[in-house]
């Protein structure tokens, strides 16, 4: 480094020190950053050399201005001694003037203080008369408040309180009767609170009570305006145009409401009559709301309850719209929500105990007379028709109950025999209430009967006014044409599976319908399977839609009657074959006989003429195809039976030679009633497989051809008995066996022995026979 860069650092030390001496000198705050500087440099020994030569040269500074002052500070000195001389003297002679004045002062003192005496009872006066025009305002203010509190003016009153408080009474604070009325004031104000409470509770009262009034008017002035129509039942009072010109302000002194509104404003004590006011209110819209349990369940009784809670909207409303902010739009929706939810509660209550549709239609009536009102006032009422579409499938519920007993009364009451006419009226009025077209039965002379009985006509124009009360259902429910359209018939489709088949179902099991009955049934149930198509008509009538629009419900009405048809076909078929067993009960087959039979049995000649008779006269109201369906069932019936009397031990243990030509007869006799079927338009082979298994089996014990039987039974197509079973042939023939052997007991001739071990070879072969085609059946 250079001798010049030396010396600029130096420089540059120094100026930094002195520097950080500047600072020392002139702060006067802390000194901590200053010396901490001097610690970071490393410089501390130069810095306390440098400190310690500026300490020396204000020492210096110092001693020299003491010694520029000293002699300034003798000659003062001196001075002061010769004020002290001049100073005695003054203080004598100013004792000597204070004599004289206190001498002098006496008498004026004397004067003064009697002067001061009438000063202080002047000023008594004027101080007197000052009070007394200060308290007059405040004495007048406080009985003009005691006045206005005698006659329930709280308002004006709390005004007067706060004017007493604020204005007058701090005029007078030094008087004790202020500090008595100050006293006074808190237990004023309180009993003006109170008193307006009062108030307040016995407009709630009172507006309670008059909330009936009041619903009834707002719903009588929405029924007018839109026109709304009711059905007869309904009790509405007569009310003048001038009374439904009024308003709610008209009918309810409101004045209760905003005066403690008001006075609890100026006391500061709004919020809490608020929510005083709004905890009354929501108790009362609660009570209003929930109906007593033994409330009666009458449409005047609802109208009532309805009218009530629209009283009770109507005057919130008001105060809603009169008031700022003592209810909001909020409280109110909450409100209506809990009476909705009440209301709600109120009628699943209703439907619990409810038997009557008409009623609850009225109800229903009622309800979308009261949410057009509550509508009208701004309410949301989406929840109030979600409940009408509840109450509508308790109303299709109801209503299928009351079908139900109709029905069954059509049932019980029906003599199931044609409708007939006998004049141009009764024949007119039968199609206005059925629609049949018949040409043929039109151009007939009278008296003209139509193909069903009377039930027809019932069940249709029952179906028919079902449609219509579903439909009156439905309106202003805020439903589409389609909606309703499809509403309507997924009920009709409820009253026609369940409701009317179930009826059916019960009426075709009923014991007391015979063969003509059930016949005529079905004869019904075809023609009121081709009525369906006009419920169609008459729901796309009633609900004002197309009927070749597309619908998401279809009519189900064909399916139940076919369903009705085949049960009553089914027990038709039932009853023919009970009455067959009654004829089989009458038989008595001789089966080992010594002799043999000269014709078939007498039962089954009655039973053959019986089938004959009713398949030629009460069968001939079937089509042929059904009437050839019984005619062979029954046939199939008889040739079972017959084939039991043969194979069933408990028909008989033992059987000859004899009595199976004797059962021949009975078997040829059912041939020849085969081969003349009674059913018309039938074809002669058609009921002779019925009685082919029972022919081939008396066809075999006459020809006993056992060896042949064995030998074919494997090919249907050579064996002349292919419907007889092996398992049959050795029941029968066991019994065959078995009678020989009572013949023969004591008979010891080769030929029978032989003859007994043959059956007993045949008798093993059947069973084989039998094992073997059950094995090949599994």
């Amino acid at each position: 480094m250079t001798q010049p860069d030396v010396g600029e650092g130096l420089s540059a030390i120094s100026s930094h020190h002195d520097h950080l001496l500047a600072e020392l000198e002139s702060s006067e705050g802390q000194l901590g950053p200053t010396l901490r500087a001097v610690y970071e440099s490393g410089q501390q020994t130069d810095f306390m050399a440098r400190l310690d030569g500026r300490i020396r040269a204000h020492d210096k500074d110092i001693e020299r201005m003491c010694n520029h002052h000293y002699q300034g500070f003798i000659e003062s000195v001196n001075e002061l001694l010769k004020v002290r001389a001049d100073a005695r003297k003054l203080k004598v002679r100013v004792k000597e003037a204070n004599d004289d004045v206190t001498g002098a002062a006496k008498q004026l003192v004397q004067k003064g203080d009697e002067l001061i005496g009438l000063r202080t009872i002047e000023k008594n006066i004027a101080h007197t008369n000052e009070a007394l025009l200060a308290c007059l305002p405040v004495l007048e203010l406080y009985a003009k408040l005691q006045d206005q509190l005698k006659n329930r003016r709280y308002y004006p009153a709390l005004k007067s309180l706060e004017q007493l408080e604020h204005t007058q009474l701090p005029r007078v604070a030094s008087y004790g009767f202020a500090a008595m009325m100050r006293t006074q004031i808190p237990k004023l104000r309180d009993s003006i609170k109170q008193a307006s409470k009062q108030e307040l509770t016995d407009f709630l009262e009172n507006v309670r009570g008059e909330s009936e009034k009041i619903g009834l008017l707002a719903m009588e002035q929405t029924r007018q305006r839109s026109n709304i129509q009711l059905a007869e039942e309904f009790e509405l009072v007569e009310i003048s145009s001038e009374d439904l010109d009024k308003s709610v302000q008209d009918l309810v002194d409101f004045s209760p409401v905003y005066r403690c509104l008001h006075i609890y404003t100026v006391l500061g004590e709004r919020e809490i009559f608020e929510s005083y006011y709004r905890t009354q209110r929501k108790h009362q819209a609660r009570l209003v709301s929930e109906r007593q349990g033994n409330a009666a369940r009458t449409l005047a009784a609802y109208q009532s309850y309805f009218y009530q809670i629209a009283g009770f909207f109507v005057v919130e409303d008001q105060v809603l719209h009169t008031t700022d902010g003592l209810i909001t739009r909020a409280t109110m929706d909450d409100l209506w929500d809990m009476a909705v939810s009440k209301i709600a509660a109120v009628l699943r209550a209703h439907e619990a105990y409810s038997q009557e549709a008409l009623l609850l239609r009225h109800v229903k009536e009622l309800i979308v007379w009261f949410n057009q009102t509550m509508q009208d006032y701004g309410f949301n009422v989406t929840q109030m028709y979600d409940i009408l579409l509840e109450m509508r499938d308790l109303y299709n519920e109801m209503l299928m109950r009351t079908w139900a007993y109709i029905f069954k009364d059509a049932f019980q009451t029906d003599d199931y025999t044609p409708v007939t006419v006998h004049t141009e009226e009764k024949y007119e009025q039968t199609l206005r209430t059925f629609p049949y077209e018949n040409l043929k039965l039109h151009q007939a002379e009278y008296p003209r009967t139509f193909p069903f009985s009377g039930f027809v006509l019932r069940v249709y124009r029952e179906v028919t006014h079902f449609i219509d009360e579903c439909a009156k259902f439905a309106e202003n429910l805020n439903l589409s044409q389609t909606d309703i359209d499809n509403m309507v018939r997924k009920s009709v489709n409820l009253l026609l599976t369940r409701t009317l088949n179930g009826c059916l179902a019960a009426m075709i099991k009923q014991e007391r319908l015979r063969l003509p009955q059930l016949i005529q049934i079905w004869t019904n149930m075809t023609h009121l399977e081709e009525a369906c198509p006009h419920w169609e008509e008459v729901i796309s009538s009633v609900t004002g839609t197309a009927l070749e629009q597309l619908h998401s419900a279809r009519l189900y009405g064909s399916s139940i009657f076919i369903d009705a048809r085949k049960d009553a076909e089914s027990e038709l078929r039932d009853q023919l074959k009970g009455q067959l067993d009654e004829f089989f009960e009458l038989a008595d087959y001789r089966w080992t006989p010594s002799g043999i039979a000269s014709g078939p049995s007498n039962y089954i000649i009655d039973m053959l003429n019986f089938l004959q008779s009713s398949f030629q006269t009460v069968f001939t109201a079937l089509p042929a195809d059904v009437a050839k369906t019984c005619c062979l069932d029954a046939c199939k019936h008889i040739g079972k039976k017959l084939l039991n009397f043969l194979v069933s031990k408990e028909e008989s243990t033992q059987i000859n030679l004899n009595g199976i030509k004797g059962f021949n007869w009975d078997v040829i006799k059912c041939e020849e009633f085969a081969e003349t079927c009674p059913v018309p338009s039938s074809e002669p082979e058609m009921l002779k497989p019925a009685f082919e298994e029972v022919r081939q089996l008396v066809s075999l014990f006459m020809s006993m051809d056992w060896s042949g039987y064995v030998a074919d039974y494997r090919n249907p197509y050579r064996s002349k008995y292919p419907r007889v079973k092996p398992r049959t042939v050795a029941a029968v023939l066991e019994k065959f066996k078995d009678s020989e052997q009572k013949k023969s007991k004591f008979t010891f001739k080769r030929g029978e022995r032989d003859r007994r071990r043959f059956l007993d070879t045949i008798i093993k072969r059947l069973h084989e026979l039998a094992e073997t085609s059950k094995a090949d059946s599994d």
